[in-house]
């Protein structure tokens, strides 16, 4: 539903005296006073609500309240639906990885790509393997290349304390 901000305005809450006013076939009434615009609703057992109110003059239709608030759930509902929600992963590598742990970390990356999420790619140092940053940036830069063909780099390696690490996305986002 909609926020308590975006309140659908209805009748004589209305604050405009002056409303351009459109019938529930869509045709352009004209411009009327609200009062007007109220009594030409209610003859018609419907309701004036508000739907632009920063046009000039606002611009009321004469609606069912209830279907139209039915309406308006249904076509969130149907766009949060839609909606991709995009996860950050996070793998973690340490400089001295062998290759077959290289290869299954870089498999578990390619995979989260593939399924349209970020991956947070991290090189973790211990103790005197500080020393060896350029090993950590080596490691991130094997990942980019192998990974370029269905991700990018989405934020260059960064060392954050004892971690350095880079953000990766898939090429579609």
């Amino acid at each position: 539903m909609k926020n308590e901000k975006e309140k659908i305005i209805k009748n004589e809450e209305i604050p405009f005296n002056e409303l351009r006013v459109v019938d529930e076939e869509g045709k352009v009434v004209g411009i009327m006073s609200k009062s007007a615009a109220i009594d030409l609703a209610r003859s018609r057992g419907l309701d004036l609500i508000l739907v632009a109110p920063n046009a000039q003059p606002p611009v009321a239709r004469i609606l069912d309240y209830g279907k139209y608030k039915y309406e308006l759930a249904k076509r969130e509902q149907k766009a949060k639906k839609n909606q991709k929600i995009i996860e950050i992963k996070e793998m973690k590598f340490r400089t001295a990885i062998n290759e077959h742990d290289y290869q299954t970390k870089l498999k578990h990356i390619r995979r989260f790509l593939e399924d349209g999420n970020k991956v947070k790619v991290t090189v973790m140092f211990r103790g005197r393997e500080m020393a060896f940053m350029d090993k950590g940036k080596e490691i991130l830069d094997r990942i980019a290349k192998d990974v370029s063909d269905i991700g990018t780099v989405e934020k260059e390696a960064k060392v954050e304390g004892r971690d350095m690490w880079m953000m990766l996305k898939p090429k579609n986002l």
